[in-house]
């Protein structure tokens, strides 16, 4: 039950604090269609943090809920990957800038998507049938949220001069995160010992297969991975994890009893 319930954990944290980082422009997007694009998506992965929460306080019991493990855990305790809590300002546009980057969001929905069109594919076959259905869902979704990505991806990468500079900037930037995607947690191990998990590492190739095709047609330069690995998923994560969850659940712990 352990190993089940720290791997949904993981991949429900995942979902959850991409969705906040997404649904940040919501009222701001670039154009009214990404504004309402990045709504859906934002609301796609918080859909799926909420079935991936339900199932783990199920496993877990007592009175546990889903608001719970979102809501009133700290930031050592959320196991999202460091890449998705990072803010969508900052070393790009001016650390003190406050105006969010869209070649950010892009590349980093695109990154991650083409991560979760393969893990959520292989889930479909967990011995956990609940996760299994949740993977099932999930990956018509995030086919979705890949195709957007991408589509952003090359338009910006093989369009003006400045859409390119910020776009290759953002992937320089963004980059050397996803070596966490490839070195496994305690939880993961555990998980896929017990059958629910899926082993992220044999996922790579095809991995490298499509952010290579990617970059290719958007005329990007995939930047050289080395230095330090992070942590996120081992509950060590950057300063930006605990402003974003003290934004997100301020409401539910200033009115802990409250019923809407």
């Amino acid at each position: 039950m352990n190993a089940a319930l720290d791997y949904l954990l993981h991949l429900a944290d995942n979902a959850l604090v991409l969705g906040q980082r997404n649904a940040e422009w919501c009222g701001h997007g670039p154009i009214l269609e990404e504004d309402i694009a990045l709504a859906n998506v934002s609301l796609d992965l918080i859909g799926q943090a909420r079935l991936l929460y339900q199932l783990a306080a199920t496993l877990k019991g007592g009175d546990c809920t889903e608001d719970q493990l979102a809501y009133f855990r700290d930031t050592h305790q959320f196991r999202n990957y460091t890449l998705l809590e990072l803010p969508q300002h900052g070393a790009l546009s001016g650390y003190a800038q406050a105006s969010p980057d869209y070649a950010t969001t892009i590349v980093r929905n695109f990154l991650y998507s083409a991560l979760m069109a393969l893990l959520w594919e292989a889930l479909e076959k967990s011995a956990n049938a609940d996760l299994a259905a949740i993977a099932a869902k999930s990956l018509k979704e995030v086919r979705y949220h890949l195709r957007h990505s991408r589509d952003w991806l090359v338009r910006l990468g093989d369009g003006t001069d400045e859409s390119h500079v910020r776009s290759q900037a953002a992937l320089d930037h963004l980059f050397p995160y996803t070596q966490e995607f490839w070195v496994q947690s305690p939880a993961e191990m555990a998980a896929i010992e017990a059958g629910i998990g899926v082993e992220v590492a044999t996922l790579q190739a095809d991995w490298d297969a499509i952010v290579d095709a990617a970059l290719a047609e958007a005329t990007l330069v995939r930047p050289a991975l080395g230095g330090y690995v992070t942590e996120g998923k081992n509950g060590i994560h950057s300063e930006h994890l605990g402003f974003l969850l003290a934004e997100m659940q301020s409401l539910a712990r200033a009115h802990p009893h409250g019923v809407w």
